[in-house]
C-alpha cells in the first residue's frame, strides 16, 4: 500500500521516537553515574528521564524559578523563554517539569514532522516529499525531536507551521506563529528575512501586486524584541543573553576570535581525545554541508528558501567559537532537507545509503546523549 507522506511520516517519526526512548533509556541504565538535573526531583532515574541532560536544567530552573543574572557567570538569561513558559504552564495542572519537558517535545517532534511534509507538498511531488520526511525524521540529530528537553522540537513546530501558513495564503497567523518563534531562539533576523523575502516571492508567482500588509513579516520580531525589552526592565542590560555566552564554562565571547574559529583550530594543535575531534569535526562537516545546499535551494526552492536557510545556518555557525552544537542547530534550516531529497531523487541507492546512515548514526548519539555523553 503506497501510503501518503504525512502518514508515512507520521509512523515513521513514532517509530524512530520509540526506537530512541529505547536508546536513551537503555543507555542511561547503563552508565548511571550520568549526571542529570532530573536527580533533583526524582528518587533513582525512570528510564524517560535519560532524556533530561544539560541545558534540561536551565529550562527547568526557569520554568520553577524564573529568570536570574549574574555578569560574569553563567545565567538562565541565555535561554529564551517561550519553551519555560509552556513548561510553567504544564506544571501548573500537576506534571512533574521534567516529565512534562519529555512530553512536549515527543509531541512537538511528531506534529513538526508531519508539518514538514504538508509544507514540502507546496514545493515538490509525492514521492519526494516522502523521501524529504525520511531525511529530516532520520537526521542523525533528529532525535532532539523525539523526547529530549530542549526547545528544538518545539521551534521547529513554530517555524515550519509559519512558512506552512505562508504558502497558504495566511500572512497574519503565520506571523504570530514566528513571533512565538522569536521568543524561543535567538534567531528574528532570520525568520524576519525568510518571511518577507518568502512572501514578496509568493505574491510574484501569482502576479499579485505588493502592498504595505507584504510587511507584515517585520512584526515577526516581537518575541525577540519582547524578551530584550524584560531583560531591560528587570536586569537593566537588554542584551544580557549575548553577554552571558563569555562566561566561564560557556566561553562564547563575541568577536573576531569566535568568528574566526581560532579555537577550533587551536585544538588541532593542542591535541586532543578522539572523542573531542570527531566532535569538532563532524559539527564542522555538518555545516559545511548545510552550507553548501543553500545555493542548490535557491536555485529549487527560490529566494525566500535560500535567504532563510542561510541566516538560519549562518547566525549560529558565526556565534560558535567551534561549530559545536551546529548539528543540533541545523534542524531550523528545514528547506535543505527538501532540497537535499530533490537532488538525490534520480539516485535512489546513494538516497537510501544516506537514510540508512543516518538513522544508524542517530541511535548512537541518543544512546550517547543518554549516557550523558556531550553530542550537541
Amino acid at each position: 500500500m503506497n501510503r501518503s507522506a504525512p502518514h508515512l511520516i507520521a509512523l515513521t517519526a513514532l517509530g524512530a521516537l520509540l526506537a530512541c526512548t529505547v536508546a536513551v533509556s537503555v543507555s542511561s541504565w547503563a552508565f548511571p553515574e550520568g549526571y542529570s538535573p532530573a536527580r533533583e526531583t526524582w528518587s533513582g532515574l525512570p528510564p524517560p528521564m535519560g532524556w533530561v541532560r544539560y541545558d534540561a536544567g536551565w529550562y527547568a530552573h526557569i520554568a520553577t524559578q524564573g529568570y536570574s543574572y549574574t555578569p560574569g557567570q553563567q545565567s538562565p538569561v541565555a535561554f529564551f523563554p517561550a519553551y519555560p513558559l509552556v513548561l510553567r504552564g504544564l506544571t501548573s495542572v500537576g506534571l512533574d517539569t521534567f516529565l512534562a519537558g519529555v512530553l512536549f517535545t515527543m509531541v512537538c517532534g511528531v506534529l513538526a514532522l508531519v508539518l514538514f511534509t504538508l509544507w514540502a507538498r507546496t514545493r515538490a511531488d509525492e514521492d519526494t516529499v516522502r523521501n524529504a520526511g525520511l531525511l529530516l525524521a532520520l537526521y542523525p540529530f533528529a532525535f532532539f525531536l523525539y523526547g529530549a528537553m530542549y526547545s528544538d522540537a518545539f521551534f521547529l513546530l513554530l517555524i515550519v507551521g509559519a512558512f506552512l501558513l505562508l504558502e497558504r495564503g495566511h500572512l497574519l497567523p503565520a506571523v504570530l506563529l514566528a513571533a512565538v518563534a522569536t521568543a524561543a531562539r535567538p534567531v528574528a533576523p532570520a525568520l524576519v528575512l525568510g518571511l518577507l523575502a518568502r512572501r514578496l516571492e509568493w505574491k510574484h508567482e501569482r502576479g499579485l501586486r505588493w502592498s504595505v500588509t507584504d510587511l507584515l513579516p517585520v512584526l515577526a520580531a516581537t518575541g525577540f524584541l519582547l524578551y530584550v525589552f524584560y531583560l531591560w526592565r528587570t536586569f537593566g542590560e537588554p542584551m544580557a543573553f549575548v553577554k552571558v555566552q563569555s562566561a566561564p564554562g560557556w566561553d562564547q565571547m563575541p568577536g573576531w576570535r569566535t568568528w574566526a574559529k581560532v579555537r577550533w583550530f587551536q585544538g588541532f594543535f593542542r591535541g586532543m581525545p578522539v572523542g573531542d575531534f570527531l566532535r569538532l569535526v563532524g559539527h564542522a562537516a555538518f555545516t559545511l554541508g548545510a552550507l553548501a545546499l543553500v545555493w542548490p535551494t535557491v536555485k529549487r526552492l527560490g529566494w525566500g528558501y535560500g535567504l532563510y536557510s542561510a541566516a538560519i545556518v549562518g547566525l549560529p555557525a558565526l556565534s560558535s567559537k567551534d561549530f559545536m552544537g551546529m548539528g543540533r542547530y541545523l534542524l531550523p534550516a528545514f528547506p535543505l532537507f527538501l532540497t537535499l531529497a530533490l537532488l538525490l531523487r534520480e539516485r535512489p541507492r546513494l538516497r537510501l545509503g544516506v537514510i540508512a546512515s543516518s538513522a544508524a548514526l542517530m541511535l548512537a548519539l541518543a544512546a550517547a546523549f543518554g549516557a550523558a555523553q556531550y553530542v550537541s
